[in-house]
């Protein structure tokens, strides 16, 4: 990047830029890797869900329309944390652990919660009330979960890689 800034407009800045690309892109597939080894309780491959094209950590809520009770009901309204890893074929969802290893770093690790075929899914792009917000839905609405980004940013990139699948 530093080689870039000093070279603009001369000869090699293709090549730089080529470059870099391709360095960013293994830094990018080892921290997908790091992250997708750490599943844990997934009783599938996660090798065969497809190419790993997203992750990242997320509020979420969710709204069953069936089997309402008060815990559900009360449940809405706290969001979970959940950090989300979007495949080709599926979207999981996992809770973010964090253990000491022997005193020294910590180590993530991410027990499997949920997952949905993202051949059956649906979108919504706009939640009332706030713009990072998006919804993600299951079976004509019957499981809606509500997913809030960090930044209005974060949520449009990740709108436009779930439509790209989804088309």
């Amino acid at each position: 990047q530093e080689m870039l800034k000093c070279s603009k407009n001369s000869e090699g800045t293709a090549e730089l830029e080529e470059a870099l690309a391709t360095v960013l892109d293994i830094i990018k597939s080892v921290n997908d890797s790091m992250h997708q080894i750490a599943i844990t309780g997934y009783e599938g491959d996660v090798s065969e869900l497809g190419k790993l094209l997203m992750q990242g950590s997320f509020n979420v809520w969710t709204d069953h329309k069936k089997g309402h009770n008060k815990v559900k009901d009360l449940a809405r309204f706290k969001p979970m944390q959940r950090h989300l890893f979007l495949y080709a074929k599926m979207l999981l969802f996992c809770k973010k652990r964090e253990e000491n290893t022997d005193g020294h770093e910590k180590t993530a690790s991410y027990s499997f919660k949920n997952s949905l075929k993202m051949s059956t899914v649906g979108i919504t792009e706009n939640v009332k009330g706030d713009n990072k917000k998006f919804e993600i839905w299951y079976n004509g609405r019957e499981e809606v979960y509500i997913i809030q980004a960090s930044s209005v940013e974060l949520k449009n990139t990740w709108i436009s890689e779930i439509r790209k699948v989804l088309t």
